[in-house]
């Protein structure tokens, strides 16, 4: 028997069952055969992701991850390893060759898919609690970046979508794919800090996302840090 799970914000259903997992979704912007090709692509160019077992319309079965994901509770001593293995993982991907990555997530591409996307209006971040939808698009507008640092990103490098074995710290996979493709590196670092300096996080905090782009080896960017998680309201 499938046994639902509930943690994480995926649209789609996801359930698992003798170290399979299953996720299904009627809803055609779940494209999970897309889901299914990132993930194979990824690991075809030496990044652990899950193993896609079955891949069709509606429906994408993967082999389990093992390990724990950076969400779960680390002891203090291990917390700080587990921040450099999330910054680890991000320079593996953001060293991808673009060239090779058939999978566009540009703001050519996800701008026009913001503005079309319907809103969770009771599910934003504090900072815009209250906004309307228009004040949303119009402020996405204004802020958009004049130039991409194009890389390869996973999408929504959030901590519950790595994981990594309890003992080593070692990242062993990523899942939560879908969104994976060539874009401004801030994708992936706006919404990895945001998630190590999110309430959802308390045993992280803002001094890990400082520690997680000190080892990334980046400065800050206010600006693209601040579009980026506006961009992900829309998604």
């Amino acid at each position: 028997m499938w046994e639902k799970v509930t943690i994480g914000q995926s649209g789609a259903t996801v359930s698992r069952r003798n170290g399979w997992y299953r996720k299904t979704s009627d809803d055609p912007r779940d494209d999970l055969v897309g889901e299914g090709a990132r993930l194979s692509w990824l690991r075809e160019h030496g990044i652990p992701a899950a193993e896609v077992l079955e891949c069709r319309p509606g429906l994408l079965v993967t082999a389990e991850v093992p390990g724990r994901s950076a969400a779960e509770e680390w002891s203090p001593e291990s917390r700080p390893r587990v921040v450099e293995a999330l910054a680890d993982l991000a320079r593996a991907l953001h060293s991808l060759p673009i060239g090779e990555c058939p999978f566009d997530r540009r703001l050519a591409v996800t701008i026009p898919e913001a503005l079309a996307a319907a809103v969770d209006l009771d599910d934003l971040d504090d900072e815009r609690a209250g906004w309307t939808r228009d004040e949303l698009a119009a402020q996405l507008l204004a802020t958009r970046p004049p130039a991409e640092d194009l890389v390869v990103c996973h999408g929504d490098l959030c901590l519950p979508n790595v994981v990594l074995d309890p003992d080593s710290c070692r990242v062993t996979g990523v899942i939560d794919t879908g969104r994976l493709g060539v874009a401004d590196r801030w994708a992936d670092l706006a919404l990895a800090t945001r998630s190590l300096d999110s309430d959802l996080n308390p045993q992280y905090g803002a001094g890990a996302a400082d520690r997680f782009l000190s080892r990334y080896g980046v400065t800050p960017d206010p600006g693209k840090n601040d579009f980026y998680r506006l961009l992900d309201e829309f998604f």
